[in-house]
Order: C-alpha cells, then sequence, then structure tokens
C-alpha cells in the first residue's frame, strides 16, 4: 500500500555573505566561491544590508496569466500511478462501467501498487495456486490477521485481472481462436456450464470478502484529472438494499459484486427496445419459405458463429460487430447497462498514444494585487492560519503570524505523493521583464530614474546588467535571448512549484526574490546529473518510454529523499526575501513558493563554462534538442574581437577555439573522403537559426554544413553527412563559413590577447641543435610541439622532425613511467595489468640500452637500469622465502609489494600471494585467540569461512580444528545460557551461578553468557535491598515496595523474597483503599493524609490568617508527615 513517509529535509547548500569589496564584483566573487558552492550544485547569497533595491514594476499595469499545477501530477511517481487508473478507468469505461477506487482497512487501495506486488510475486494466478496473498497483503503493508489477503484477491480479480488478461491479449486472441476453431453448441453449452460453477464456487468465497469490503468502505472521491473516466461517490442506501443486489456490474470475472466498477448508464436498454420497435420491419431472404424474424436475429456472435440466445448477445457500440456474454474472455455474467465495447475496439482504444504532459494556462487575468489575494486566501484556509504578506522592498513585507516553513515542506511533498487529494495552485512563471518591465531599476528611457535608483541601475547585480557584464561570455550575443540575458519573472503562491531541470545550454542561473515569503530550493550538483537522470528513469520508465527528454519540459518533480535513497546528493534552502539564489552549469534544481512571492531570474556565463557549453552542444546533438544559440558562432565571434575581451576569457576562448578547429578539420576531411567535392563558402550568421538547423539533430549549423540540390532547403551538420538524403554524392555542397586555412589566423589574434610567448621556431631550432651535453628535456620539446598543434602552425621539416623524435622519445618514457610509477601500479587491479604485457627480463636489458641512444633526455633512464638490478635481487629473495617452512606474512608482503613496484614479468608473484593468504589467516587466528573478549560466534564463523578457501597447508589446518571446536562449545553454552534466560519458571540463583563459573574459562565472547552473569548480579543485589529493608528498624515506603516489585519482576532469575513482597504491596495498597471508602467523601477536596491528621484551627477564632495561606501552611505540614512513612 502506499504510504507516505514524513519528508525529511537534505542537508542546507552553503550560505555566503561577501563584504562589499567582494560584493563590488559579482562574477568575480561568484568565481572564488565557485569550488565550494559548485560541490553542492545551488548556492544562497546575502548581499550587504544595506544593498536593499527598490521594485520598479508598474504594480498597477501589471498582468499576468498563471499556468494551473495540479500538484499530484508533477510529481514522477504519482503520475505513474494517475495514468495507471487512467488506463484502468479507460478500459472499463468502454466495457459500459465506471471504476470507483475500493478501501481497505479504512484507506483507498493503491491498484498499481497491488498490480505491482501482484507482478512481482509471479502473477495473479501464481499467487493464487502458490496462496501467496497474505504476504502480498504483509508486503503491502497491512496488519496481519484480517483476512486482507483474500480481500485483495477479490479487488484483483474484480478489476485488475480483466485488465491483465487484455493487456496480455487473451481476451482477443482467445476470441479469434475459438472463431476460427467453430465450436459447435455443445461446447459453448458446456462453457457456459462450466461459467455457471466457478460463479456459483466463487460466490461463497466473495460473500465474505465483499461483507468485509462493505463493513469498513466509504468512497472517497477521486480527483477530477485529464480523464473524466475516475469517479467515486457516496453509496446511497438504494445500493446496499435489493436494488443494489438486482445492480451487479458486468465485467470480467465469474462473480461480479457491485462495489466497485458501477454501471455507466441505462443505454443499451433503450438500444434494445429500439431495436426490437424495428425487428417488424425487416424481413430476410427466402430460403424455404418467406418468414419475418426479428431484427436481432440478424446479428451473429464473432466467437461462436451463432445467433441465438439473443437476452445474451452483446452489440459493440464501436463496431457493431456481436458477441455472447459467455463467449467472452473472460466471460461477462450480465449484459453491461451502459456502452459497451467488443474486446478489438478496446484494444484500439486504449493503443492510442497518450498526450504528451504539461501545464495549462489559467483562464483568468490577475494583476498582482488581485494573485496576492487569491494566494494568501488559499494558504489561509488550507492552513487555517492568518497571512500577512505586503508588496514593496526586500524589507517592506511584515509577517505576524506566519506557517513555518518546515510545516509547508513536508505538506508540498506529502501532497505531491497523494493521488487522494488534488490541490491545484497557480504560478505566474517564465513571465518576460521585456514586456511587463523589470523588479530592478533600468534605463529604457520610459521614466527618469530616482536618485536612489540610479545606484541600483548600474549595479552588476542587477540582473538586466549581469549577462552582460565583462566577464561574461553572453555579451557577445547580440539577440535579446528572453530567459537567458532578458530576466525572467515569478509570481509564485503557497505550493507552486518549478521542477526538475538544468538550465539551457547548461549555463548559471541567479535568482533574486524582491518580496514575499521565502522560496524553497533543491539542488543536485554537475557531477551527480547523470546519476539523477538515471534514478528518475529507472523509477518512472512508464514517463520516459513516451517522453525521452522528459527532464527538459519542467514539468517532473520527485521527492529528493527519493533521490537520496538512490545516492543522489540532493541539498536545500530557504530563500528569502533580498536574497540570491545560484545555480552552477548542469546543477540540476527544483523547488516550491512557500507563499505569495516575486522573483526574478537570469542566466549568464563565464569563462569557465565555454567547455561545459560545447558538451552541452555534443549532448543536445545526442538528443535532437533545439538549441537557443549557436555556440560555434559564439566562439568566432569573440575571437574575431580579441581586443573586447577579458583576459583569462581570451584564454579560454583560445583554448576552445584549438579543440572546435580540430574537430571541425577532421569533420571536413571525412566528408571530403565520402566523396564530397563541391563547397561553397556562406555566411550563416545572416541565416535565421530555424533556417539552419540539422535535419537530423536540430543543432543552429555555423561553422559547416552539407546540402543538397534535391532539397536546397535542407541541411545538416558534419556529423550527420550521411543522413541527408539518396542522391548522388556529386549533387551535395559542404557550406563552410570560413575555411581550414583561416583558422590559425583567427587563432593567433585571441592567442596574442591571452599570453605572450617567444618564437616557436627559434625555441624548437635551439633544442634540436644542442650537443650531447646540452639536450634537452622531453617535456620540453612537447610543450614546443604542443605550442605548434595549438597555434596550427604549417608542417613543415622541423615540425615533422620535432614530431618524430617527441613521438619516439614519448613512446620510452611512457614505457619508463610504467616501470618507474609504483603509487599508480599499487591503486590498479591485477585484471587491469593483465590487459598489457609486461617485459622480460631480456627485454629489460634491450630497453635501457635504447634509453640511452635516444635524441633527448629521458629522466627514468638511470632509474630503470637500477630497476634491472632491482628485479634480479627480487629473483634470489623469493626463492630463500618460499623455501621457508612456516610462511612470514610480513616477509611475503615485502615482497609482493617490491614485485608489484617493478612492473616486469615475474613467475614468483602467484605463489607469493597464495603464501601470503595463508599467513595473514594464521595471523588473524592468532591475533582473535589472544584477546577472548574479542573472539565472538560470529568472527570465528567468518574465520573458518575464510580459512575453506585458502590453499591446503598443514598449519592452516591444524588452526582451524582449533576453532571449530572452540566454537561448538561456545555454541552449546550459549544455547544453555539463552535457555536458562528464556526459563519458565525462571531457574534459581545457585543453578544459574554454577552455569556462569563453568562457562568463565571458555576462550570466546558469549553475549549470553554475561546476560546471565548480568541478571545474575541484578538478583544478588535486589535480593540484598529487600533484605535490608525487611531487616531494617523503620518501615518501607510503599513506594520503595512497588519499585523493588517492578525490578525484581524484570529480573529472569527466581527471587525467593519475591512473593513476600508482592504481598506486602498488595496489603498496602488494600488498607489505603477501604481506608479512603471510610473516611474520604465523594468528590472531597481533601487528600486521605489530611482527613486522617488531627484539627489545629478547632476553637481558634479571630485569626487574621485567610484561608489561602491556612492551606497552603496545611499542605506544607502534610509534605513534611508523608516523609515520616507509611506504615
Amino acid at each position: 500500500m502506499s504510504v507516505y513517509a514524513e519528508f525529511v529535509p537534505p542537508p542546507e547548500c552553503p550560505v555566503f555573505e561577501p563584504s562589499w569589496e567582494d560584493f563590488s564584483d559579482p562574477l568575480g566573487f561568484i568565481n572564488k566561491i565557485r569550488p565550494i558552492a559548485e560541490k553542492t550544485g545551488i548556492c544562497k547569497i546575502r548581499p550587504p544590508e544595506d544593498w536593499q533595491p527598490p521594485f520598479a514594476c508598474d504594480v498597477r499595469n501589471f498582468r499576468f496569466t498563471p499556468r494551473v499545477q495540479r500538484l499530484n501530477e508533477l510529481e514522477a511517481l504519482t503520475r505513474v500511478k494517475l495514468n495507471f487508473l487512467d488506463q484502468i478507468a479507460k478500459f472499463w469505461e468502454l466495457q459500459g462501467s465506471k471504476l470507483r477506487l475500493p478501501h481497505v482497512e479504512r484507506k483507498i487501495l493503491d491498484l498499481y501498487v497491488l498490480s505491482k506486488m501482484v507482478s512481482a510475486e509471479g502473477g495473479f494466478v501464481t499467487v493464487c495456486k502458490e496462496k501467496r496473498w497474505s504476504k502480498v497483503a504483509a508486503r503491502m503493508g497491512f496488519p496481519p490477521g484480517k483476512n486482507t489477503g483474500s480481500l485483495l484477491r477479490s479487488h484483483y480479480e474484480r478489476i485488475l485481472y480483466p485488465y491483465e488478461l487484455f493487456q496480455s491479449g487473451a481476451s482477443l486472441t482467445g476470441i479469434h481462436r475459438l472463431y476460427e476453431e467453430g465450436g459447435d453448441s455443445e461446447e459453448a453449452d458446456e462453457g457456459t456450464d462450466a461459467a455457471g460453477e466457478e460463479e456459483e464456487c466463487e460466490e461463497k468465497e466473495e460473500d465474505g470478502d465483499s461483507s468485509c469490503d462493505r463493513s469498513q468502505a466509504k468512497d472517497h472521491p477521486l480527483p477530477e484529472r485529464r480523464s473524466r473516466r475516475l469517479k467515486s461517490a457516496e453509496l446511497s442506501a438504494e445500493r446496499n438494499s435489493k436494488e443494489l443486489k438486482s445492480l451487479q456490474i458486468f465485467g470480467s470475472s465469474p462473480k461480479m459484486v457491485g462495489l466497485e466498477i458501477v454501471p455507466a448508464d441505462d443505454s443499451f436498454n433503450k438500444k434494445q427496445r429500439h431495436l426490437k420497435a424495428q425487428a417488424f420491419a425487416i424481413k430476410m431472404r427466402q430460403r424455404k419459405e418467406t418468414l419475418e424474424v426479428n431484427f436481432i436475429d440478424l446479428y451473429m456472435c464473432l466467437a461462436c458463429g451463432r445467433g441465438d440466445e439473443e437476452d445474451r448477445l452483446l452489440l459493440c457500440d464501436g463496431c457493431d460487430d456481436s458477441y455472447h456474454t459467455f463467449c467472452l474472455i473472460p466471460p461477462l455474467q450480465d449484459v453491461p447497462k451502459g456502452d459497451w465495447r467488443c474486446p478489438k475496439c478496446v484494444a484500439e482504444e486504449c493503443s492510442k498514444p497518450r498526450e504528451a504532459f504539461g501545464f495549462e494556462q489559467a483562464v483568468r487575468e490577475y494583476s498582482l494585487q488581485s494573485f496576492g489575494e487569491m494566494a494568501d486566501h488559499f494558504k489561509s484556509d488550507y492552513f487555517n492560519m492568518p497571512v500577512h504578506v505586503g508588496i514593496g522592498g526586500a524589507a517592506a513585507p511584515s509577517r505576524m503570524k506566519m506557517v513555518p516553513t518546515e510545516l509547508v515542506e513536508k505538506e508540498f511533498w506529502r501532497l505531491v505523493s497523494s493521488i487522494e487529494e488534488d490541490v491545484i495552485v497557480e504560478y505566474g512563471a517564465d513571465i518576460s521583464s521585456k514586456e511587463v518591465g523589470s523588479g530592478f531599476p533600468v534605463r529604457d528611457g520610459k521614466r527618469r530614474l530616482l536618485s536612489e535608483e540610479e545606484e541600483y541601475a548600474n549595479s552588476g547585480w542587477n540582473l538586466n546588467n549581469m549577462p552582460v557584464l565583462e566577464q561574461s561570455v553572453l555579451t557577445h550575443i547580440n539577440a535579446d535571448i528572453s530567459g537567458m540575458k532578458v530576466p525572467w519573472l515569478y509570481v509564485g503562491m503557497c505550493f507552486s512549484s518549478f521542477c526538475w531541470h538544468i538550465e539551457d545550454h547548461w549555463s548559471y542561473s541567479i535568482n533574486f526574490l524582491h518580496w514575499g515569503e521565502p522560496k524553497t530550493w533543491y539542488g543536485v550538483p554537475a557531477h551527480a546529473a547523470e546519476q539523477l537522470e538515471a534514478v528518475m528513469k529507472k523509477l518512472a520508465p512508464e514517463l520516459f518510454d513516451s517522453q525521452p527528454d522528459l527532464l527538459h519540459q519542467l514539468v517532473t518533480i520527485m521527492n529528493p529523499n527519493v533521490l537520496m535513497e538512490h545516492g543522489v546528493p540532493v541539498f536545500r534552502t530557504n530563500q528569502c526575501a533580498g536574497e540570491f539564489v545560484v545555480t552552477f552549469p548542469r546543477a540540476y534544481h527544483s523547488g516550491f513558493n512557500q507563499g505569495y512571492n516575486f522573483a526574478e531570474a537570469v542566466n549568464f556565463c563565464t569563462a569557465d563554462w565555454l567547455p561545459l557549453g560545447r558538451q552541452c552542444v555534443a549532448h543536445y546533438r545526442r538528443l535532437h534538442r533545439y538549441c537557443v544559440f549557436s555556440h560555434e558562432e559564439l566562439l568566432c565571434k569573440m575571437a574575431a574581437d580579441p581586443e573586447s575581451l577579458d583576459v583569462e576569457l581570451a584564454a579560454a576562448v583560445f583554448r576552445e577555439m584549438g579543440d572546435v578547429m580540430e574537430e571541425e578539420t577532421r569533420l571536413r576531411h571525412a566528408v571530403q573522403q565520402m566523396g564530397v567535392l563541391s563547397s561553397e563558402q556562406e555566411v550563416f550568421e545572416l541565416v535565421p537559426d530555424d533556417e539552419r538547423q540539422c535535419q537530423k539533430c536540430k543543432t543552429t549549423c555555423f561553422l559547416s554544413a552539407l546540402t543538397c540540390s534535391c532539397s536546397p532547403d535542407r541541411l545538416v551538420c558534419l556529423y550527420h553527412a550521411g543522413e541527408l538524403c539518396d542522391c548522388p554524392l556529386g549533387n551535395k555542397c559542404l557550406r563552410y563559413r570560413y575555411a581550414l586555412d583561416e583558422f590559425p589566423s583567427m587563432l593567433h589574434g585571441v592567442k596574442s590577447r591571452a599570453q605572450s610567448y617567444d618564437t616557436w621556431a627559434k625555441r624548437v631550432t635551439e633544442a634540436l641543435a644542442a650537443d650531447h651535453k646540452n639536450k634537452k628535456d622531453l617535456i620540453e620539446l612537447k610543450v614546443m610541439l604542443e605550442d605548434a598543434e595549438d597555434r596550427k602552425y604549417p608542417e613543415n621539416n622541423l615540425f615533422r622532425h620535432l614530431k618524430e623524435m617527441v613521438k619516439e622519445a614519448e613512446t620510452c618514457s611512457s614505457v619508463a613511467q610504467l616501470l618507474l610509477s609504483h603509487k599508480q601500479r599499487h591503486r590498479q587491479r591485477p585484471e587491469s595489468s593483465r590487459t598489457r604485457s609486461k617485459l622480460t627480463v631480456e627485454e629489460l636489458k634491450a630497453f635501457v640500452e635504447q634509453l640511452f641512444r635516444l635524441p633527448c633526455v629521458i629522466s627514468q633512464a638511470r632509474q630503470v637500469k637500477e630497476l634491472l638490478e632491482n628485479v634480479e635481487d627480487f629473483h634470489e629473495r623469493a626463492q630463500a622465502a618460499l623455501a621457508d617452512e612456516t610462511p612470514d606474512s610480513c616477509k611475503l608482503q615485502a615482497l609482493l609489494d617490491l614485485g608489484a613496484g617493478l612492473d616486469v614479468e615475474l613467475p614468483e608473484l602467484p605463489r607469493l600471494k597464495q603464501e601470503l593468504q595463508q599467513a595473514r589467516w594464521l595471523d588473524e587466528v592468532r591475533l582473535t585467540l589472544g584477546e577472548p573478549h574479542r573472539v565472538t560466534l560470529e568472527l570465528m564463523k567468518r574465520l573458518i569461512d575464510s580459512g575453506v578457501g585458502l590453499a591446503p597447508h598443514h598449519a592452516v589446518e591444524k588452526a582451524m580444528a582449533e576453532l571449530q571446536e572452540i566454537l561448538t562449545v561456545s555454541e552449546r553454552w550459549e544455547d544453555k545460557a539463552r535457555t536458562c534466560l528464556q526459563a519458565r519458571p525462571r531457574h534459581s540463583m545457585a543453578t544459574l551461578e554454577s552455569i556462569v563459573m563453568e562457562a568463565k574459562n571458555i576462550p570466546a565472547y558469549l553475549p549470553n553468557v554475561l546476560a546471565l552473569r548480568e541478571a545474575l548480579q541484578k538478583a544478588k543485589e535486589w535480593t540484598a535491598k529487600v533484605e535490608a529493608i525487611q531487616n531494617g528498624s523503620n518501615y518501607a515506603y510503599l513506594e520503595q515496595l512497588e519499585s523493588l516489585l517492578a525490578r525484581g519482576r524484570s529480573i529472569p532469575v527466581r527471587l525467593d523474597p519475591l512473593p513476600q513482597v508482592e504481598s506486602q504491596v498488595a496489603s498496602a495498597r488494600a488498607w489505603r483503599e477501604r481506608t479512603a471508602r471510610t473516611f474520604l467523601k465523594k468528590n472531597s477536596t481533601y487528600t486521605l493524609l489530611q482527613v486522617l491528621s488531627p484539627r489545629v484551627d478547632i476553637g481558634v477564632y479571630g485569626n487574621s490568617k485567610s484561608k489561602r495561606k491556612r492551606a497552603k501552611e496545611l499542605l506544607e505540614k502534610e509534605r513534611g508527615l508523608e516523609l515520616g512513612g507509611v506504615e
């Protein structure tokens, strides 16, 4: 059964409070905190207290139409359940019945979970055959012993099993098979009789179940969704009477009780009367003689081919095919009251694809005031608490009795997980500030800014300015991209939410809450993005099968607790008014609003984003997702004007341009090798984006594209050059923005801007001309070669000579590094080491000679020579260690470490590893037996199990025998101690003490024996206390005896004084009760002690003390007397 688990908030994300100095450089500060914040995906930034921008929107003229959100349709798992119920309801509706969800144990039965549980147990037939319904009930969380399993079977058989048969095709293929076999009348009669017997058998079982269901069933009105098939109405008194029995449902099981499936209407009866009215107007063709026949006689059952038993013959309202009720699979016991569809029509209707889920726009247009009134009224009514929110600056809202944010958060996640409660909210999301105005002051010429607004209009934290700052990449995009360069506005109400998503092109985003109640955020760091996608696809595959790009639609949410249970790191924060929330590239984020509020958000991209942006385009290419802008066009535009770039941005652009140009060169060469010879330059930036998108992957082309004369308007990117059309390659043309020889010149300018460098040719010439003593190191030569490749220098003789020398030296250096890098090899697994062959001793000698012949210095050459000497020494030491009779783990481990670090083929290693395992096991056994208090039964069993897998050795076998003996004795004493602790009647202290003493010498940790010893100690202490009280000069308090009695009863030892104490307590309680009945009046305000104590105020008159003071003194005197004890 679907049980909502209370929401546990994820850990908080980092919160930063920059100083005014840090706050003056927005992107610089974000880059500063990036190493910390990107680990959580999101972070919160609190501006300095004095930074409070005025709210600049025109509140009077602000109008917007929100989107409608049904909360339980947002959550992925809940939507899967609702879709499943929609399918079930549609299935029954097509057969003339309406679905109403049954109740079990006063809760709505989760049919989706029931279906999954039964499927996991092997299906309906298997569960019935092996009687697993009790197990299914237990797995769904129902308490045992209430016949719930039989009730679940009844509901499954009545509602889900017909749908299961339909899904498997049995209801359709079975009928077709009967039709093809052409069953005669006797077979049909036998089938009807069998159905009747089955009905009679099932009726007895169902009567009990249905009565149980009626006793606790209260119909639950199901939420109105996209489909109106699911209904739940109150059972009236009429339906519980004889009329209910006459309105049996007509579905799949042998006996259908009218509890879950309700007849739709009586249209079938009307149709039958209409057909009979026409019966006399229709005549069949002459055979032997002319006869007038009934109109229904014209219809023949497609399953059995007969037309008799007209009262059991159903006419499909979709295709007019006819079937007997008893010929259907499963058979129907009665004629449906509503419109009925045959199995073929049901299959056709149910196979229609489901419409993609999305938000609907509200019908009403709101102003800020009307939306706020609606939002406040909703929250106040829902939580039954007043809500006080004002409109103004960051500090303007005044909240007196706010609903706790923790309560709203838990309620939100409960609602999105509930199929029973359908809460609908509205969210003014993605409102373009270009149309209605930004919440920040801007210089748009519409009005003159006030002096206090000038500061905020120029601030880098103004979301209209942040995307176009000098360090931002988006400043080089001319178009005003709504949502990325142009801020979007968000007007929220309680529970309105934004689903899991990442920003377009994996860019940064920043959100500022102008005013209102908090906004709750959840974030997942970029390194776990694919993990989140995999978890959601695993848990809700039905949604992703129909919408593979579901996470790009911003319509699906999943409980953070569910994600965390599957290993996805999730962090949260509450964004209050006047605070920023920053999301980092490819960091999934979602959240909801605590109440009425107003926020503004925009994207921005810094230098560190460029590599991620290129990865995102490749990701979009795989998903066939449209790009918002061309990443290549952005890079080239920045490279064309290097002087306008920030120095750090210029360095990043240079690195990215190098990778892009290398890939573009490879793609063009590949296209030319395909046979495309025609090429033409085209200025792609002048072509509208929607006219230069790849027909295959939808990527916006810029550097190059492929077209064909058969369809000039169609083009593809070079990644999909083979999927344009089937025309000959001679008809195709490569359209390019820049020629390959233009790339180096483009890189040169941005390179010069990014860094200074010496002349490459001069450095290479000096390096190659050096004598033996002045040879350059390999690393220096590699740097020179990389510079040449990055800068696209011409491949002349100097370049080729350098490349050949570096290649040879690099190969030798790599081999030498593998031989010498001990730490790297220690991290590798043996399997990875076997993927390549190791050098033999002879090959190692030849390699040493090659190292000293190289034309450059290899720093590992001398170390490789020392390695050869170490290999020879290892061989001698290994032979000596293997000859030892008793394996020494330290010596063996040292040899193995040495051998693993040598990275040379050593035949002694397998034998050393085998003996090391034996030595370690023996060491562990000796260490364990040396500390008896650590020797648990589980530890001994684990040692024995691990010892079984070792290679034979006399020392191992001896230790195994010793362990087995100790284990056997320990288990016997543990069982004996457990029996004593659970014995009824309990054993005496003498018996237990003898057991404890005998088990004392066993060298193992025995928890039951220890528990027995502790119980014995408690018994001794208890007995001593009782004797001290009984032999004391003063009487014991009743409370003392009651406390001793309670403690004595919990000790699993027979206590001889216990009956005496019980008798004393019982006598004292009886005396107190008798005395109270004798001296205390009913509803008396005095205690028993007050009544029994002598009166001291008799005959005293004229006392000035008030009754209150006298009562206080009397109470203090009573407390003093109580301290004297009770006899």
